[in-house]
């Protein structure tokens, strides 16, 4: 399926697969090996999980088990968010790589500009601290690509104004009606990729009936319809599933949406609207 194996590319010319399989919420062990191994199986070449969701060992035994060659699987991991010092980030990504017993990640994430537990919290100089220690993994070649997630665009300069390697990639939420445009807009007007978490508000929008019923005209599952609004957007989205029908299913988006759909779509007030959002991520 083409749509697995096309490619956008990141600023410094690695090639990322369009279209990730998201690990955030899948438990570690065989719930995780299985999702993984058979996300491989079905052609999904691009694998994110973080550290915080504890299941990069299952990850990376899927990896290792599932026969391909390691340079056909893109593997993004994360910094975990309560990490904000150069040894903590530098020991972190120690810890990950043995995780997940790979020789070196695809692409590295801070995970969010603050602890988890502190939302909103100025940690201006903290991130600063941590991406010269980013950097560092990035010079080793042991990351290919680095980036963040969840940052908005005050987080996104103060890296910038001081960075020797800017981020290439921000992993923010984002699906139909929730597209952080001023985010959005920021980060590709300076290379950056997009990539979105959570593109089906965790399944909440799959039911508002503006977007079924323009999933119907395309004879598409609703599902379908938001994912490969996405990659029309630009923009990389990382759906999750751990039942096969649904792993498929996220992968048939060999389709296109009209100009005027788009403009419609684009145009939508959250179709989840009692989903969790970021706040700060605004």
């Amino acid at each position: 399926m083409s749509v697995l194996t096309d490619k956008f590319s990141l600023a410094n010319g690695t090639n990322i697969p369009q279209v990730g399989f998201g690990t955030w919420q899948i438990p570690g062990g065989q719930t995780a090996y299985d999702a993984v191994a058979n996300a491989l199986k079905t052609g999904y070449r691009h694998i994110d999980t973080a550290k915080a969701y504890a299941n990069e060992s299952s990850v990376g035994k899927a990896v290792r088990d599932s026969g391909l060659d390691r340079s056909d699987v893109f593997v993004t991991t994360k910094l975990p968010a309560e990490t904000k010092s150069y040894q903590g980030a530098l020991a972190d990504f120690k810890t990950t790589l043995k995780n997940l017993d790979l020789d070196y990640v695809d692409l590295y994430l801070i995970h969010a500009p603050w602890p988890w537990n502190e939302i909103g919290k100025d940690c201006d100089a903290q991130n600063l601290e941590v991406w010269q220690a980013m950097e560092e993994i990035y010079a080793s070649g042991k990351a290919k690509a680095i980036g963040v997630s969840n940052f908005n665009v005050h987080d996104l300069q103060n890296i910038l104004h001081h960075a020797q390697v800017a981020p290439m990639v921000d992993q923010i939420q984002y699906y139909v009606g929730y597209t952080e445009p001023k985010i959005t807009k920021f980060a590709q007007d300076h290379d950056m990729l997009v990539e979105a978490y959570s593109p089906l508000a965790t399944g909440d929008m799959l039911n508002n009936p503006a977007i079924r019923e323009m999933a119907n005209k395309y004879h598409v599952s609703p599902a379908q319809l938001a994912l490969r609004f996405c990659l029309e957007n630009g923009v990389l989205p990382l759906p999750k599933a751990t039942h096969q029908d649904h792993i498929e299913a996220n992968a048939q988006l060999d389709f296109s949406i009209s100009a005027a759909d788009m403009v419609t779509l684009n145009g939508m007030a959250d179709t989840a609207a009692n989903h969790f959002h970021n706040g700060t991520q605004g």
